[in-house]
């Protein structure tokens, strides 16, 4: 595993550009500022003069309140406090529902260089879509070796040693109907509490098979074949097949999980070995995976059977 990439940014022109935002103060060396909070200011109590606790790397967002607050400042208490909102730090201030922009705040932003954009978007909404956007873009990375497949509509990680057969895993899986997302390296994100994981630009679409060598997914199976992303629901685990080993026999053994950028993932180790259908395994590990999300435990099936023939011998 590599080292998680925390130090992530992004630049107020890349989010002018993603959400078409009307500039209205700022040159385009002002756009050049950048943001790594995945978080917006609603500066209520800035406007009032409270400044403690603010943090201000955020993107500054007024709102329809905000601005009937401001018709109703002295122009000395806007000139002493706008500047605190557009200060070197701040990476742009949004203003909501086509709002006016304030002539006493236009003033200030220009002579600072500060980028004030405004949008036709509800103050809700905008929040929404720009904190969704934000997270993801500055969401933590790492980077994992491993096959990502979605077998059912279930992310499914596959890990293992070298020479396990993780690749030659994904092709039955993909000639079975299920989905490549990445092969041997595998970028993930965490994003809203759950992680995601999708293929480097450089090896998209590609399968590595020993003794054939690298071949094109699309191409050989269709687009169908292939997805861009998908949530890692689980973690499967390829070991050498151990005769000594102790494995999941019956179902009912503590839940085990991976780590991912500190987010746990359910795991289950599959033992390889000379004739197992590794594929069918993976499939079934997943529908039974389903199952269980739903409520439904084979382990409690077979205590169940076992106590009812019990009880008829009892009686």
């Amino acid at each position: 595993m590599s080292e998680v990439r925390y130090d992530k940014k992004v630049t107020v022109k890349e989010i002018v550009n993603f959400f078409n935002f009307e500039q209205l103060t700022g040159d385009s060396a002002s756009l050049e500022r950048w943001t790594v909070v995945p978080d917006v200011n609603r500066p209520g109590f800035e406007l009032c003069g409270f400044m403690k606790q603010s943090d201000p790397r955020r993107i500054v967002v007024i709102g329809n309140k905000e601005t009937e607050f401001i018709k109703t400042m002295s122009e000395e208490d806007q000139r002493e406090r706008f500047p605190q909102i557009t200060d070197g730090l701040t990476p742009a201030l949004i203003i909501t529902k086509n709002n006016v922009l304030p002539p006493i705040l236009k003033e200030v932003a220009n002579a600072s260089d500060f980028p004030i954009l405004r949008t036709n978007l509800e103050t809700f909404r905008l929040m929404t879509d720009l904190i969704t956007y934000l997270d993801e873009k500055l969401a933590p990375e790492d980077t994992l070796s491993g096959v990502l497949v979605s077998v059912h509509g279930t992310g499914v990680l596959l890990l293992g040693e070298s020479g396990m057969g993780k690749s030659e895993t994904a092709l039955d899986l993909i000639r079975d109907g299920h989905i490549l997302i990445a092969d041997d390296r595998v970028d993930v994100q965490h994003i809203h509490n759950a992680i995601y994981g999708h293929s480097p630009a450089i090896i998209k679409g590609l399968l590595e098979i020993r003794g054939i060598g690298v071949i094109d997914v699309e191409k050989m199976f269709g687009s169908a074949s292939l997805s861009d992303s998908t949530r890692i629901d689980l973690v499967i685990k390829l070991v050498p097949f151990e005769a000594a080993a102790e494995y999941n026999r019956i179902g009912d053994e503590t839940q085990r999980f991976t780590r991912i950028l500190d987010v746990l993932i359910p795991t289950i180790t599959l033992p390889v070995s000379a004739g197992r259908n590794v594929s069918a395994l993976v499939e079934s590990a997943v529908i039974n995976y389903k199952m269980q999300q739903k409520g439904y435990n084979s382990a409690d099936e077979i205590r169940a059977r076992f106590r009812n023939a019990t009880d008829k011998e009892a009686k």
